[in-house]
């Protein structure tokens, strides 16, 4: 089969189950061969060998089941990396490289800024603040070994090499004597009823990674609470929530003593991370 038919195949299998059925086809096949999707565009009559078909077909296959590109990948693009994935990991979204260009932003009168990345995952905020601030200490926290595993993985393979990986459940491996200058985190903050935990993608990652209470406020409330005790004075707390949880974590940083209170959109205009200065009072 030629790979052109092979493409056009696996897309109308894959119809029913993705609306990106055609860019998933061609993502898979250019695993499968090892080459660009450029070289499918290029070489579309050349023949696929018995091996490559059987390979190809059986990650269709699983795709049409619903399981993540980046999972059947192995990687997926942040911030212009390329980060290793795997069933440990929360996939890394775009919406998410708005909490790395707001942290920068806050960033740029540090010198040699502390940074605390909480629920690290794959390492992409961490990784991504690093590459473009290699004169940062920053560290990375993950409840999951497996997790940070994967992270580690990455920081070796993009060279990112002066980052510290803690296992910890948010800040209990830290002393008050830690004290950051910015503390970000991209936590869970979906609702533990929520009908999407049971479509796309989210079907297959880490529950703990998404879910987070009753009200997916959970961990917010813990992050806001605790925060001002590891953030040195006039430091920032920068977090990710939910498209509609703007207006409440808003609400927790003011109550919390939080100061300099801001609310950011996605592409999609949706409120997607919101910050505050320490208080002054703990």
């Amino acid at each position: 089969m030629q790979i052109r038919a092979a493409i056009q195949v696996a897309s109308q299998a894959l119809n029913a189950s993705s609306d990106t059925a055609r860019l998933d086809a061609e993502l898979l096949l250019c695993k499968v061969l090892a080459k660009t999707r450029s070289y499918l565009f290029t070489w579309p009559e050349k023949e696929l060998t018995p091996e490559q078909q059987q390979s190809f077909q059986q990650l269709i296959a699983q795709r049409s089941t619903g399981t993540p590109v980046a999972y059947l990948l192995g990687y997926r693009e942040f911030w212009g990396m390329e980060l290793a994935v795997s069933a440990a990991t929360l996939i890394p979204r775009p919406d998410t490289e708005l909490l790395v260009q707001v942290a920068l932003e806050r960033l740029e009168t540090y010198h040699s800024p502390k940074i605390l990345d909480l629920g690290t995952g794959t390492g992409a905020i961490a990784l991504a603040l690093a590459k473009e601030r290699p004169d940062a200490q920053i560290t990375a926290v993950d409840q999951s070994l497996a997790a940070l595993a994967v992270a580690q993985i990455n920081a070796q393979k993009l060279n990112l090499t002066k980052l510290e990986f803690v296992q910890s459940d948010w800040f209990s491996a830290f002393t008050k004597e830690s004290q950051f200058d910015v503390i970000v985190s991209n936590p869970p903050y979906i609702a533990d009823s929520d009908p999407h935990l049971e479509q796309g993608d989210l079907r297959f990652e880490p529950r703990s990674a998404l879910s987070s209470g009753a009200d997916g406020l959970k961990d917010l409330i813990h992050l806001i609470q605790n925060a001002p005790y590891y953030l040195k004075p006039q430091a920032w707390l920068i977090l990710e929530h939910g498209y509609d949880q703007g207006s409440a974590v808003i609400q927790l940083l003011s109550k919390r003593g939080y100061t300099e209170l801001a609310c950011y959109q996605d592409l999609g205009g949706n409120d997607r991370v919101s910050l505050g200065r320490s208080p002054t009072l703990l």
